[in-house]
């Protein structure tokens, strides 16, 4: 019990970033939809649309697991992960009072509570989330993340790409960080994962540093020519601009993943050397921890599969007792297996006995096979093997 008592006094210590109402006519995409149809319906497909811990199984079993290991309440949890899945919520922390409140079950008419039921932020990261934003702060230390990162508009005010925008529903400004500058816009949310126990886990920004490629131009694709609204502004007509689709892809998505990788194999011996080539910005696998990239091996004797076997290459995590946990509860992290951008990793493997042909398959996966079972997963997304790359190569 001691323990929850000094991670509370933790809670107590914690700063609250300001809250800014959202209006009503603002809060919800549906609301955007008269004039923005085409971007909202992408948005509806992506993965920030989902979000909220109600839309996402794995954020949804996460929030409870770390709720029981740390015995924290189940809504402190979901405040602390609101700071990027739902930034728009009305209560950036919960504090000590409501933690004991929580234990002795007497939050039930708490502003916690309500801020956590509250529809307005149901849909996740949605339009007034990324398009509120006022100004984001580049000198806050890393482990400062999400909405105590940035400072919002006052609401009606939306922040966006183009200087000449305008609108007779609401205000638009121009901010850099959503055109020239837009990886400081990703990075309040994507540039690092901490856990509790302060262990970095995975640094977006880090591994992207030196990169001349912005985020949005492999998860929001290349510029077209198209309208970011169907009001008739110019001369009658909607103003034709260059445009990203706001489908915000990522690994979750086969398209993404495929050719990430390349692999080429040689033997030597009875040594079979696989080359793993990396074609990312950014290493591989990356993400939220416990991603993983499966080298399937399948040995062939005159067409006849003889043998079968893979390697992993992934992360795990050990808790203060040398348990296995996950990437957010963890103190220790494995040794490092990811591809770094742009590089490349060389396996060796023996080759097996008697067979004179082996297919080597790469294929992701979002959750490895522990993490998996930590967290009681039971959405086939989870373990898909998603292909990524192949090659055959004739043994000697």
């Amino acid at each position: 019990m001691k323990y929850f008592w000094l991670f509370i006094l933790g809670v107590s210590l914690l700063h609250s970033a300001t809250v800014v109402k959202v209006d009503t006519m603002f809060a919800k995409s549906s609301k955007c939809k008269s004039c923005h149809l085409p971007i909202v319906n992408q948005w509806k497909n992506s993965w920030h649309s989902k979000s909220h811990y109600n839309n996402d199984e794995y954020l949804r079993k996460s929030i409870k697991y770390v709720s029981k290991k740390s015995r924290k309440s189940l809504n402190g949890v979901k405040i602390d992960c609101a700071k990027c899945h739902n930034p728009r919520i009305a209560v950036t922390s919960s504090g000590i009072d409501y933690e004991i409140d929580a234990l002795m079950g007497l939050d039930k008419d708490s502003k916690v509570n309500k801020a956590l039921a509250s529809d307005a932020i149901s849909e996740g990261i949605n339009c007034v989330v990324c398009h509120n934003i006022d100004k984001i702060h580049k000198k806050k230390p890393e482990s400062v993340r999400g909405i105590d990162r940035i400072e919002w508009t006052k609401s009606g005010l939306m922040s966006g790409p183009y200087k000449d925008a305008h609108s007779p529903y609401h205000e638009v400004e121009y901010r850099d960080f959503m055109s020239k500058d837009s990886n400081t816009l990703c990075f309040v949310c994507h540039a690092n994962d901490r856990s509790i126990k302060k262990l970095t886990f995975i640094n977006m920004k880090k591994e992207f540093a030196g990169s001349k490629k912005l985020c949005v131009d492999c998860h929001m694709g290349k510029k077209k020519l198209g309208v970011a609204s169907t009001l008739k502004i110019d001369h009658g007509k909607a103003k034709k601009r260059k445009i990203r689709t706001h489908s915000f892809k990522g690994a979750h998505f086969e398209d993404m993943i495929q050719n990430s990788l390349s692999v080429v194999a040689k033997q030597k011996k009875e040594k079979i050397f696989i080359t793993l080539k990396n074609k990312l910005p950014h290493s591989i696998p990356s993400g939220f921890g416990s991603r993983e990239i499966l080298v399937e091996l399948t040995y062939f004797k005159n067409n006849k599969q003889i043998k079968q076997e893979s390697i992993s290459l992934t992360s795990h995590y050990k808790d203060r007792r040398k348990r296995p946990t996950i990437a957010h509860l963890a103190k220790k992290q494995s040794k490092d297996v990811s591809i770094k951008s742009h590089s490349k990793k060389i396996l060796k493997v023996q080759k097996y006995k008697g067979a004179n042909r082996v297919k080597i398959v790469l294929y992701y996966r979002l959750v490895n096979d522990e993490v998996r079972s930590l967290l009681k997963l039971k959405d086939a997304l989870w373990a898909k093997k998603m292909p990524i790359a192949q090659t055959t190569l004739k043994l000697k």
